[in-house]
């Protein structure tokens, strides 16, 4: 069960690529439950099309788990099949839920081309459709040489797919080629017309035998893993009466198990992930992106961003219990083709907003908090501040919440406790100047103390349970009742 979890992504686009990180999730295991991280979601597990060097997101064999000499080698970027057994092992004896990343939505790095029947689209209008049909090689054979049929035998070909931009007759001229008479799903993001095609082979789910396979692995992967659930990728192109079916499937299967589902649907425009979720019927919960947007908005703003407003239009204010919050991820971080990342003056801030409120399942990203070096940039560290958040949230988030959203510079809130968790906490946020509060901590003439240590004096509350709240500038104070 969720409850007043948090979820940690152990992972970042550019983790290291010798085979290490499963090791070091075994290792980081008990520290994180001991800061207060109730489950870890991991990278992509299986063998991507570019070897050692592939995040995982250019899937090309789901079977193999670090296990067969394939693309190169036998280990992913990540570790061997072994190693990633005894993380999750490790992870779940530290008391972790895991959450492994899939990808359904496309293959890359076929072993071989095939003659197929094509129709050239528009790319930018998927609809529009730019040739009559003509006979083309694409690379559209996966045989799966290196596993000689272990796991499973499917092999698949042009007729698993429908589409692709991988001509072997021009690789360097990017083409989108709908497949021998297919079209297009309209279960799928509206963008571009029709955002069906991502990249690659764009799978086709209502083949009955792709279907098939694609069920087949998820009993498979859930067995030889024991992961308690996934995380989505690229859900928007994906046609949702897939997932609707895929989960009831699997829970079935298992006998009813929660295994729960993330999935990334990229949009800011919330309404597009409400209906996501309606079609889907309730089997996954999704990243609130527009969240993402609106703290990345407010970190380039400044003071010019009025606070009273961060949680306007995003899915934590629509459908709270559907909402997962995050600050940033893997696809946001600089470089990458998503890039949106938020300034790291904000980043308290953000971690604030989605830690020690209700709604939303928070997210904390391996590079916030451990910090990474890149070739282009060096992404600092927020650990020492995260884990004062992480202990707040452990002790003191529960009972009733109090907005005191009340100035366009500076917002607060409490949260009051309860029964089993006596105590108030007040958190207050400055974007601006120096700010204070005078609000009713519902705690009468007790003393609070800032958690993040920024201001040293206490405060006490007199017999109505109110006081002042001071905030430094540009920052926040976390004041628990002691």
């Amino acid at each position: 069960m969720i409850g007043n979890g948090v979820l940690f992504q152990f992972f970042h686009w550019h983790s290291r690529n010798d085979g290490s990180l499963w090791d070091e999730l075994a290792a980081s295991a008990t520290p994180l439950c001991h800061a207060g991280i109730t489950a870890v979601w991991i990278p992509p597990a299986y063998k991507g099309a570019g070897g050692i060097d592939d995040t995982g997101y250019g899937v090309y064999d789901l079977f193999d788990l670090g296990e067969f000499d394939q693309k190169g080698e036998v280990r992913t970027k990540y570790g061997t099949r072994e190693q990633l057994l005894a993380a999750i092992a490790a992870a779940h004896g530290a008391g972790l839920q895991v959450y492994a990343d899939v990808v359904l939505n496309h293959r890359q790095g076929a072993d071989e081309t095939e003659e197929v029947d094509a129709v050239e689209v528009d790319p930018d209008a998927r609809s529009e459709r730019l040739s009559e049909p003509y006979r083309m090689r694409a690379w559209t054979r996966f045989t799966f040489p290196g596993r000689h049929g272990a796991h499973s035998t499917f092999e698949w070909n042009a007729t698993c797919f429908t589409s692709t931009d991988c001509n072997a007759e021009a690789p360097e001229d990017y083409r989108i080629y709908l497949l021998n008479g297919k079209t297009f799903s309209d279960e799928v993001s509206a963008e571009f017309g029709n955002f069906d095609h991502l990249m690659g082979c764009d799978v086709d789910v209502y083949n009955p035998a792709v279907r098939e396979e694609l069920f087949y692995w998820g009993r498979w992967f859930v067995d030889t893993t024991q992961v308690d659930g996934f995380r989505l990728d690229a859900v928007k192109h994906i046609p949702a009466s897939f997932y609707r079916d895929f989960f009831h499937h699997i829970r079935t299967h298992f006998g009813g198990r929660e295994l729960l589902g993330i999935g990334e649907y990229w949009s800011p425009v919330v309404a597009e992930l409400q209906a996501y979720l309606g079609q889907t019927e309730g089997v996954m919960k999704l990243f609130d992106v527009p969240l993402h947007f609106r703290m990345m908005e407010a970190a380039r703003a400044g003071n010019a961003f009025d606070l009273r407003t961060i949680f306007d239009g995003t899915l934590t204010q629509a459908d709270p219990m559907a909402a997962v919050t995050f600050v940033d991820n893997h696809d946001t971080q600089p470089g990458q083709s998503l890039e949106s990342w938020v300034d790291d003056w904000f980043k308290p801030l953000a971690y604030a907003l989605i830690l020690l409120r209700e709604g939303g399942y928070p997210c904390v990203f391996y590079a916030d908090y451990y910090g990474a070096t890149e070739e282009h940039c060096t992404l600092t560290s927020h650990r020492t501040l995260i884990d004062v958040l992480l202990d707040a949230r452990r002790r003191y988030q529960f009972g009733d919440q109090h907005d005191t959203f009340d100035h366009p510079n500076c917002i607060a809130w409490v949260r009051t406790g309860d029964a089993e968790h006596p105590g108030s906490l007040v958190v207050v946020l400055s974007n601006g100047e120096a700010g204070i509060k005078r609000m009713n901590a519902y705690a009468a003439n007790a003393t609070f103390a800032d958690l993040t240590g920024h201001i040293g004096e206490a405060v006490v509350t007199d017999a109505e349970g109110v006081a002042e709240f001071p905030c430094p500038a540009g920052s926040l104070s976390v004041w628990a009742q002691q």
